[in-house]
């Protein structure tokens, strides 16, 4: 491979980088021809939830098993999968299937150009930030790599709430988690094979280092990855070429576990390319969610109106929180708490391209996930190190992918901004310095070994792929998620964890915090509030 070649090869595999309220109205060309008038639909509803990720998912299903109908809004489209599908896009050749269209147009941090389309990934981009947001049925996890970690108790107790209670989320909600995403570590099988040349080279370098290595338990069905190596199947996952979503299935992401199971209640209504634009409190005290049905490029089909009497917020915690702030700043809903839109973080997300000419790598590099190191015997400084396979081009480029995440006291804020007229992200420009230079840093060098170099994709283009905060537990909301002060309001998300998941990517405790939500919210407030 040539040196310009390989070196756009490694930049583009480092990492992805209107409200208003809905009425009657026209739209058009901008051409001058005749506007096409859109349709507006009134609805009501017991239950509206706003997202479908692991936070909405969780809410349908718990829900609906409880006899309570509800109404799923996704922003994004369905992602089928299955034995050679081609619904997702291909890492190594990006589409417009990537890019939502109202994303900043950015990729790797990197200028693009699609033609405009529902796509799986929201480039936000903020002051010294851009957050990754999803779109599509399923949310984060579609295109999460599926690291499937749980805190370590002190760690837990040190960066999330204490009345959290870990020793029972340990007991139930935690292992209910892994039961409904069925967790596998992968086979030596499939980690002996050619194709996973990258993972033992990892493995032998934190073993080399003196530090802890372990198979990180991951919702894949693995004999997806052996068929593909035996031929019964287009590769996808034994290519690298997963990290927007597994065409071949087996992936065991909340589209296919809880929403599927929520909607087999026939309690549960999943509606895709549904955006909501704004979210506000009527005069009786019900919830009224204004709707744009969209097309596959974004063209509003129809206008919706949907009074509920609860609302649960569940869009992931950028998509969440700039809602409500934004409902706060113009006066939709009234007596918000004040912390709305603080204690936002990154959960430290650190990418690294980890290059070695003197080691090998592998042409092919599977996937998606199988060894990490959990440094978390500092609860001060847990952090968390992964390799991450990226695509091949049929030779050895010497290059693979880590990624860091950790503890850190560093919180941003989400605001209003009056001028522009929407809710900006505002990150210090430091941010996580701290557990980086201190902890995911001297992890990754010390993986890397004397002949291995680094490149710190954050510097040139800061990102997270895991924000998690704005609607606090303990300050906006209570721990199940209610938000004070406003009857029949919920945030059941990231925006509920105060901006770290205890040295772990996030979902696992996203879900597991919804399932003791739930477990509250259904003894307590089904035939009262709900």
């Amino acid at each position: 491979m040539g040196m310009m070649k390989r070196r756009a090869f490694l930049t583009a595999a480092a990492g992805v980088a209107a409200a208003g309220v809905a009425a009657t109205g026209a739209s058009g060309p901008a051409n001058g021809a005749p506007a096409k008038r859109i349709r507006l639909i009134r609805e009501d509803h017991r239950v509206v939830v706003v997202g479908s990720g692991f936070g909405g998912g969780v809410t349908a299903l718990r829900l609906a098993q409880a006899g309570v109908p509800v109404v799923v809004l996704e922003r994004g489209r369905r992602w089928p999968t299955g034995p050679n599908a081609r619904t997702f896009p291909s890492a190594s050749a990006p589409d417009k299937r990537v890019l939502w269209y109202q994303s900043a147009p950015t990729l790797f941090g990197r200028p693009v150009s699609f033609e405009p389309y529902v796509g799986l990934l929201d480039a936000v981009a903020g002051d010294n930030m851009t957050a990754i947001c999803p779109a599509g049925v399923g949310g984060g996890s579609l295109v999460y790599q599926g690291m499937s970690l749980q805190p370590a108790e002190d760690v837990f107790a040190s960066h999330l709430l204490e009345q959290l209670d870990w020793a029972q989320m340990n007991r139930i909600h935690y292992p209910r988690v892994a039961r409904m995403l069925r967790l596998q570590t992968a086979p030596d099988r499939l980690i002996d094979s050619p194709n996973y040349q990258a993972v033992r080279t990892f493995a032998a370098h934190v073993r080399s280092a003196g530090l802890p290595l372990s198979r990180i338990p991951m919702p894949i069905d693995w004999n997806y990855a052996l068929a593909e190596l035996s031929g019964r199947m287009r590769p996808a996952y034994t290519n690298g070429d997963c990290a927007f979503g597994v065409n071949n299935g087996g992936k065991h992401s909340v589209d296919v576990t809880y929403l599927a199971a929520a909607e087999r209640t026939g309690l549960v209504d999943v509606r895709p390319q549904h955006q909501v634009t704004d979210v506000a409190r009527a005069r009786d005290g019900r919830w009224t969610v204004h709707v744009d049905r969209i097309d596959a490029s974004g063209v509003v089909q129809e206008h919706l109106v949907l009074t509920a009497k609860t609302l649960v917020m569940a869009a992931g915690s950028v998509h969440t929180t700039r809602m409500l702030v934004t409902a706060a700043a113009r006066d939709r809903i009234r007596d918000l708490p004040d912390g709305l839109g603080h204690g936002w973080g990154t959960n430290a997300d650190r990418i690294y391209v980890w290059s070695d000419v003197t080691d090998r790598f592998g042409a092919e590099q599977g996937g998606p996930v199988v060894y990490g190191s959990l440094n978390w015997s500092n609860p001060d400084l847990a952090h968390t190190v992964i390799q991450a396979s990226m695509p091949g081009f049929g030779t050895d480029v010497n290059s693979t992918m880590m990624v860091g995440y950790g503890v850190s006291d560093a919180r941003g804020r989400i605001a209003y901004d009056a001028v522009r007229e929407e809710a900006v992200l505002r990150w210090p420009r430091e941010g996580d310095a701290h557990i980086q230079t201190r902890a995911i840093g001297p992890t990754v060098r010390a993986i890397a070994g004397p002949t291995g170099a680094l490149t710190d994709t954050n510097l040139g283009f800061p990102s997270t792929w895991h924000p998690l905060g704005g609607a606090n537990m303990g300050v906006v909301c209570d721990l199940d998620g209610r938000v004070r002060d406003q009857r029949g309001l919920y945030v059941i998300d990231g925006a509920l964890v105060p901006g770290t998941a205890a040295a772990c990517n996030p979902s696992m405790t996203i879900a597991a915090v919804a399932e003791r939500a739930l477990d509250n919210i259904v003894t307590r407030d089904v035939g009262t509030v709900i």
